[in-house]
């Protein structure tokens, strides 16, 4: 979230960036409200100093036996116009805490002026595009004729956009999540952790997601949240700390089931897996000094493309434009994966570095060597979606008569298995 000072003191280079990301700007009406707070609190502290005054002079009266009864008048009238200010600050307060926490998050310097999508930036491409000699089939036909891909029984007990996965397939997905998790602890010294799926919500509230994008969520009964993304609970493993910055860099992975809703998606990628209400997803969260958080967000890129690499699929990176940058990122690269069925990239991938943005929501800070608190910078991307990476695999690994070979690197976590065939 926005300091209010700051954007005061700034408020040309507020707006120009709200512009970029094609936003209408705030800073006018929220720096009125801020002023005329500011203007509250000062006449609030000199009812307080008046008050204190009088108090004290009560006491000397008192102590010599003399009567004090106007002062005591006054501190009793005194002490109703503080409770009124207090209300109309404390007001003001919260209008300008509401206005603010909805303001999506500045762009870097660095990030594409775009209006959406199509003004993304391809930086780099890997691997060579798979030229089959016979149509290849989507990832859901190779599943169904596997028969260890069924979407009609998964309807039949929880709706569209679920999927269960069989067999071989289960055991590759299985496979995928535990090489991405040996990969990144192994190879990329993130730390493993099993967060909760189920969170409150100050634990959205943190990283963004509310109040915004509740639509886009699933609530329990509870009034619990299921995570969208693990990037919520390990984010918030550093709410309302206070680190040092010798603790730093702080990295943490984990994999865990997330939960969308889709709102807003009806009519996009009904079919296969592309777009589910339950996924697994293996994040990377990282918490760094504010010097270090533009060199860490480059480290996570290549973590995360590592991983595509191993597996040998093709894949581009992008760097996201401003009008298609996420609500608390300020710069996004994102790693799109080759899907034969479709002809085209798919994202698998979204790496984001949100600066003090998230930190200064979570109150999550850091102390410096000079004794001095400053905000952290957060950093999250998936390292990688594991459905996607199995469609993926499924089709870029197919062969005419519908078997699936297995990559190189993911056989020892397949008992050895090298092709998925029809009937084994």
């Amino acid at each position: 979230m926005h300091d209010i000072k700051w954007i005061k003191d700034n408020i040309n280079i507020f707006d120009k960036a709200m512009e970029k990301r094609g936003i209408a700007s705030i800073s006018k009406s929220v720096v009125k409200l801020y002023d005329e707070y500011v203007d509250l609190i000062a006449k609030l502290q000199n009812f307080q100093n008046e008050r204190n005054t009088l108090s004290k002079n009560i006491g000397i009266k008192k102590s010599k036996g003399e009567d004090a009864s106007d002062e005591i008048k006054g501190v009793s009238d005194i002490k109703l116009s503080i409770s009124t200010y207090q209300e109309q600050s404390n007001s003001l307060q919260n209008k300008i805490q509401k206005m603010l926490e909805v303001v999506p998050n500045l762009p870097s310097e660095d990030t594409p002026v775009g209006k959406n999508e199509n003004d993304n930036i391809v930086i780099k491409e890997f691997g060579e595009i798979p030229n089959f000699n016979f149509k290849p089939s989507a990832h859901d036909v190779l599943g169904f004729n596997l028969d260890m891909m069924d979407f009609n029984k998964a309807a039949e007990m929880s709706g569209s956009r679920f999927v269960i996965l069989k067999d071989k397939l289960a055991l590759l997905e299985r496979a995928l999540s535990n090489f991405m998790l040996n990969t990144h602890t192994q190879n990329h010294n993130y730390i493993e952790v099993n967060p909760p799926t189920l969170v409150r919500d100050n634990a959205l509230y943190g990283t963004g997601q509310l109040p915004k994008f509740d639509e886009d969520l699933f609530q329990a009964s509870t009034g619990h949240w299921l995570i969208p993304t693990s990037e919520v609970p390990l984010t918030n493993i550093v709410a309302n700390e206070i680190l040092h910055n010798d603790d730093l860099p702080l990295r943490y992975t984990a994999l865990t089931s997330c939960f969308r809703s889709e709102a807003g998606s009806a009519g996009q990628d009904t079919k296969g897996m592309i777009r589910l209400h339950e996924f697994k997803k293996v994040e990377l969260v990282s918490i760094v000094e504010a010097s270090e958080s533009n060199k860490e967000h480059d480290r996570m890129l290549a973590c995360a493309e590592d991983i595509l690499i191993k597996l040998k699929l093709p894949y581009r990176t992008v760097i996201l434009c401003t009008g298609d940058l996420g609500f608390s990122a300020s710069k996004t690269y994102d790693i799109e994966v080759w899907l034969p069925s479709q002809n085209k990239y798919r994202e698998i991938s979204s790496v984001s570095n949100c600066k003090d943005f998230q930190a200064r929501r979570m109150k999550a800070r850091v102390r410096n060597d000079k004794n001095n608190i400053e905000s952290l910078h957060t950093l999250n991307g998936s390292g990688v979606a594991v459905g996607r990476a199995l469609l993926a695999i499924l089709e870029n690994y197919q062969n005419e008569d519908g078997s699936v070979n297995i990559p190189e690197v993911l056989q020892p976590y397949m008992n050895g298995l090298t092709k998925i065939n029809i009937n084994n």
